[in-house]
């Protein structure tokens, strides 16, 4: 694995994303949740790399991607825009996507649209409708800055607000936070994202976010991956997406919220699996 960067024009000039690369061929994309990064993939693009080109972004204002001066440009037209030029760059015909939540959802757009290089898609806990009880959920953590003494500290906070993803190991939940970790300036640790990424989720009266339009217009094969506790993906909504668009393959992970963190075996192999294809 090795670390590239790339230049990417926004509304406001351009921003460095810094992305992961596992060589290969063409290949798979992986697009992390709303506060997560790259190091997320680090146990699946290991595997998927024995047969798969695997890039792993961390989208702007996370991780070691470069804070956007504008936070209202935090949005979903840039996302997209970012990683359409993430795709020119790799000079490929057609990719493969995994995302978690925001990851998928962008892929979910992506894949909608016309023309585009969507080859496989992999949905992890999101689907084609997110209620505002769901990103009001988001919201009561997601752009706080709390500032901690220690790793330990912070481990105990990355556990809590994780704690959908699942049994994790000890050692998991340490390398999860090492990778959540930046220094703060005055001293001790932060979660190594923009804090302004939580602005959108701060709004009174959030709306329910509908894109079944969007879902209906995908057309190639998906796979669904559902935490079967998720608050995020409702049992309901995942149901009505076997049955409707691409319809996809649905497959749920017993004891797992939102997300799941696609660290144990079984969830590693189905994701595999369905690439392969």
């Amino acid at each position: 694995m090795f670390e590239r960067h790339l230049s990417c024009l926004g509304p406001s000039g351009f921003h460095r994303i810094v992305y992961s690369e596992w060589p290969g061929p063409p290949g798979a994309l992986c697009v992390h949740g709303l506060t997560r990064n790259a190091k997320d993939f680090d146990a699946i693009a290991a595997v998927l790399a024995k047969r798969h080109r695997v890039v792993c972004p961390d989208m702007a204002g996370r991780g070691r991607s470069e804070w956007l001066a504008a936070p209202a440009e935090y949005a979903f037209p840039l996302y997209l825009a970012d990683c359409a030029a993430l795709i020119a760059r790799l000079d490929v015909e057609s990719v493969d996507w995994l995302g978690t939540s925001m990851g998928g959802l962008i892929g979910m757009m992506l894949a909608a649209r016309p023309g585009n290089p969507i080859r496989r898609l992999a949905l992890n806990d999101v689907g084609a409708f997110v209620s505002k009880e769901a990103l009001a959920w988001l919201g009561s953590y997601v752009g706080a800055d709390p500032t901690f003494d220690s790793l330990e500290a912070m481990e105990r906070a990355v556990r809590s607000n994780n704690a959908g993803f699942g049994a994790l190991t000890d050692a998991q939940w340490r390398k999860m936070t090492e990778d959540s970790a930046r220094r703060k300036p005055g001293g001790g640790w932060g979660f190594a994202y923009d804090p302004h990424l939580g602005d959108l989720l701060k709004a009174d009266e959030l709306p329910d976010v509908d894109l079944w339009p969007v879902w209906n217009a995908v057309d190639c094969p998906t796979l669904l991956l559902r935490g079967a506790n998720s608050n995020v993906l409702a049992r309901d909504v995942a149901e009505r997406m076997t049955r409707t668009g691409p319809k996809a393959k649905l497959v749920e992970f017993a004891g797992v919220g939102h997300a799941p963190a696609l660290l144990s075996d079984d969830q590693i192999e189905t994701v595999r699996e369905f690439l392969a294809g």
